[in-house]
């Protein structure tokens, strides 16, 4: 396994890789997982499309791989990623890693890799579907370059790691689009989005002094340290809210299901309270950069558990 204590070569292989942030790759694919899901349930599986769930998966990966070359490179023009003060991981263009110029060549690359994989998804969902990608890559640069300033970045996620990927993947694997277009969708959506929003939290929580410093105003930096870890520890039990959402607007609502649901949605809440307790008893420092991997983690169970849930519902 690759490490960022490593010795590792400009622009080599290695480079890129850690580069690409692999552990944040949960927060692309659990919400496409959620909106396959609700097309496998609401389709009964037999008018699911394979083809649009595979393209939607790549797209929802390479976006999140654009978005990290996006933030490394600007973050570290800015001065932001100054290698003597970062308390997160280490970035491959503060570090020499990569050079710029290698780095403005690959998010340009990813850009572009991640409209062509996307594209096909004309023939499934018409051809709104090249705003939509627009839409996606161009918020990714301006969530970098400007709205995370303005302590608009947990919106985005709500918008982008939420609403959108449900919606769009749900839409285009359903024949008929319209069924796509129903509230227990967009409230998963809404909901996925709360509680993926739970990684950024604990990002800014623990940058929340460098980003003052920086005059990048977060919602941490807003709101302050303590209401910053009462936030974290309620997004996170928004899963509950996912439960009743499927609970109320599915089909099943005895008793035994209740349970059910109860049984596979209890790790993740078991595991987000406990990773919220060790969260404020760090408060500060490197250390918070565990909180972040156990909240990635926390974040796949979410989506296991969601997705049995809804197919099962």
């Amino acid at each position: 396994m690759i490490s960022e204590n490593d010795n590792i070569k400009t622009n080599s292989l290695a480079a890129w890789i850690l580069a690409a942030r692999p552990k944040t790759l949960t927060g692309a694919m659990v919400p496409v997982m959620i909106g396959a899901a609700w097309a496998w349930k609401i389709s009964g599986g037999e008018n699911f499309r394979i083809v649009p769930a595979i393209l939607c998966f790549l797209f929802a990966f390479l976006m999140q791989i654009d978005s990290n070359f996006i933030n490394d490179y600007f973050d570290c023009v800015k001065g932001n990623d100054d290698h003597t003060t970062r308390l997160g991981p280490k970035r491959a263009c503060s570090e020499g890693w990569i050079t710029l110029p290698a780095m403005r060549i690959g998010l340009v690359f990813t850009s572009l890799l991640a409209c062509l994989v996307g594209l096909p998804l004309i023939f499934f969902g018409g051809w709104k579907m090249i705003l939509v990608g627009v839409v996606c890559v161009v918020f990714a640069f301006l969530y970098t370059t400007y709205f995370s300033y303005l302590g608009l970045g947990d919106l985005l996620v709500l918008v982008f790691f939420g609403i959108v990927p449900v919606v769009f993947t749900t839409y285009v694997i359903l024949p008929d689009h319209s069924q796509a277009l129903c509230l227990k969708v967009i409230m998963s959506g809404v909901i996925c989005g709360l509680v993926i929003d739970t990684l950024l939290v604990v990002n800014n929580y623990r940058d929340r002094d460098n980003d003052k410093r920086d005059g990048k105003i977060t919602l941490i930096v807003r709101i302050g340290e303590e209401e910053a870890e009462k936030l974290y520890t309620a997004l996170g039990l928004m899963s509950y809210l996912q439960m009743a959402c499927i609970l109320f607007l599915g089909e099943k609502q005895d008793t035994l299901f209740v349970i059910f649901l109860c049984f596979i949605f209890a790790p993740y809440g078991i595991l987000h309270y406990k990773t919220a307790m060790l969260m404020k008893k760090i408060k500060k420092g490197k250390e918070l950069n565990l909180i972040l991997a156990h909240t990635a983690r926390n974040m796949l169970l979410y989506g296991i558990a969601t997705t049995i849930a809804i197919v099962s519902s």
